[in-house]
């Protein structure tokens, strides 16, 4: 331990920590702007480039960035001297010279955290003007957009992309004043590695990047008389939409969340659940058929269209391996445009399908050509948790005091499998909960998996169904990814299923949801909010799903069949080369 001494308080911190997380310990706030912290992926951005967080630091001349200064034994430390408030609020200030002022319209207007900093430092005037930033806006792709003359060279998204998720999208390019965050060579962002798994988003301090928003397309849509306008909400929605209206994280609002979609005027609010306890009878028949042949093993998860991004760019070989069934969203969509349609004797053409998803790769996926039945689109536009959050405060609606109302059935009804492949393992424990049953014809009595489950990298182990050992692992977080899909290229591992999503922790994190600097906390409550659904569910296996039963007998015939094929199914992924051409 070491003994250092801050604003005349002693702490004993371990040895490595920074003055930073030592300030911490004694509950003295140090501003920061290019710091991130996330321990549970061991990832910290210590680039020290806004020096908004420079100490004193007691027989040193210059001060120091408190995020990147490791703790010595005896350190005294002062972190509010006249000499430290002036640097601190002349970093800001230079920060803001270079800065557009546009908070009135960016989107991250409220949540920025340079705007925070600026009240917090009363920096009510532009004291410094000269020459700005001149880049161009890029709105080259239909899930998010760079504004480049926002970035404020924190580096958190260049981290992110490069060393946690591995993808490379991202770097520093030129010098000096002229320096920029962009692609590579400053090509539009579809033309770049990225994957859309929308961290980068998630990290960003600023409106620099962010993900397109839907709500306009939506609005017009609820006030087109001649359209049925359905609307689904993912699992991880109902653990964070709260966080919006003081709620705490993790806390569940599901009730609420559908009587306030009602009073927006949908007409009906369905349960993209109910997509992922279809999307298990799918996927489960492909592994079971994988399992008994021997062939095309392992088979991956396909329903993280980041992730299904990711192994067409970087592992075009294991494009065979994904599952070929649709995403719990595309699915549910496809299906309220077929079987739900004929069910309510609407006309599928009159219908628009807007999805509420944790994820602003899931704008990618709806606008994918290959993403639809029978010549319709399966999902017309996709909002995000904060996209939703924005359109309920402004049609006058607050969670905290509305009842509680019922999803509509029948594509309402879910089970506890379904509601878990908000978390990362989730899509594998609720797959194994029916392969198990269907493989050995006996009843699962424990469905907790609960080696597949926690917010930390990847899980493997080897699950015994009948006579037969199956070897799986569940990851989150494309940097984990690429650990294990190179051990499966090279043969040092041998597994049978995979889960892969590209968020640390899941959709629970991902790039759409309520933004958060306490990550490791907040992701946890919402893993944690997700679990006790399943829990307290009377049916917890996907293949139990009375109306799934029914969309079978009625509509589809059987797992695997052709018509479940026709609209529950794509032939192949979408390849890089065709990003140009989505719509």
């Amino acid at each position: 331990m070491i003994n250092l001494t801050i604003d005349g308080q002693r702490v004993s911190v371990p040895d490595g920590y920074t003055i930073l997380q030592a300030a911490e310990k004694l509950h003295l706030k140090i501003p920061t702007l290019c710091y991130l912290n996330i321990e549970k992926i061991h990832f910290k951005n210590q680039v020290a480039s806004c020096r908004v967080c420079a100490v004193e630091i007691e027989g040193r001349r210059n001060l120091a960035p408190a995020c990147a200064t490791p703790v010595t034994e005896g350190m005294s430390i002062i972190t509010n001297s006249r000499r430290v408030l002036s640097s601190r609020r002349k970093n800001l200030e230079l920060i803001i010279s270079n800065h557009p002022f546009t908070c009135l319209t960016c989107l991250k207007s409220t949540d920025c955290e340079l705007q925070k900093l600026a009240w917090e430092f009363d920096v009510n005037i532009q004291y410094m003007r000269g020459d700005r930033m001149r880049h161009d806006q890029d709105y080259s792709s239909a899930a998010l957009f760079r504004d480049p003359n926002k970035c404020i060279m924190c580096r958190r998204c260049e981290t992110m992309c490069n060393e946690v998720q591995t993808v490379g999208a991202l770097t520093a390019f030129g010098r000096g004043f002229s320096t920029v965050v962009t692609p590579a060579e400053k090509n539009p962002i579809v033309e770049s590695p990225c994957v859309y798994c929308g961290q980068c988003v998630s990290v960003c301090p600023t409106g620099a990047l962010i993900g397109h928003s839907n709500i306009r397309q939506t609005w017009h849509s609820l006030f087109d008389p001649t359209k049925k306008v359905v609307v689904q909400v993912a699992p991880a929605v109902r653990v964070a939409l709260g966080e919006e209206f003081g709620y705490p994280a993790g806390q569940i609002v599901t009730g609420k969340m559908v009587a306030g979609l009602r009073r927006l005027g949908f007409d009906a609010v369905v349960d993209t659940t109910f997509g992922a306890d279809l999307t298990i009878l799918e996927e489960s028949d492909e592994i079971i058929e994988r399992l008994k042949s021997g062939e095309r093993l392992p088979i991956l998860t396909s329903c993280c269209p980041g992730w299904i991004n990711f192994v067409s760019y970087y592992y075009p070989t294991l494009e065979y391996m994904p599952s070929t069934t649709k995403s719990p969203q595309q699915m549910t969509g496809a299906i309220v445009k077929t079987y739900y349609a004929e069910k309510m004797g609407w006309n599928p053409k009159d219908i628009v399908v807007i999805s509420v998803m944790p994820c602003i790769a899931k704008k990618y996926e709806a606008s994918l050509p290959n993403e639809q039945s029978y010549g319709l689109r399966d999902v017309d536009y996709v909002i995000t948790t904060r996209e939703l959050a924005k359109m309920l405060k402004e049609g006058s609606v607050d969670l905290r005091y509305i009842p509680e109302e019922e999803f509509d059935s029948p594509l309402g009804v879910s089970t506890g499998a379904g509601i878990i492949f908000g978390g990362t393992g989730g899509v594998l424990e609720a797959a194994l909960r029916t392969v198990y049953e269907r493989l050995t014809k006996t009843n699962l009595e424990n469905v907790n998996f609960t080696a597949l489950r926690g917010f930390e990298g990847s899980h493997e182990t080897t699950i015994q169904i009948g006579d037969r050992n199956i070897h799986v692992a569940a990851v989150s977080g494309l940097g984990n990814a690429r650990q294990i899909l190179d051990k499966v290229v090279s043969g040092e591992e041998k597994y049978d299923v995979i889960e892969i999503m590209a968020c640390p922790g899941g959709c629970v994190n991902g790039g759409g949801q309520p933004f958060t600097q306490n990550k490791d906390e907040v992701v946890t409550a919402r893993l944690q909010g997700l679990y006790q659904i399943d829990r307290d569910q009377d049916i917890r296996k996907s293949h139990e799903n009375p109306q799934v039963r029914a969309l079978y007998q009625e509509f589809l015939g059987e797992p695997g069949s052709h018509k479940a094929h026709e609209i529950l199914h794509v032939d192949n992924f979408v390849h890089r080369d065709t990003k140009e051409k989505v719509t």
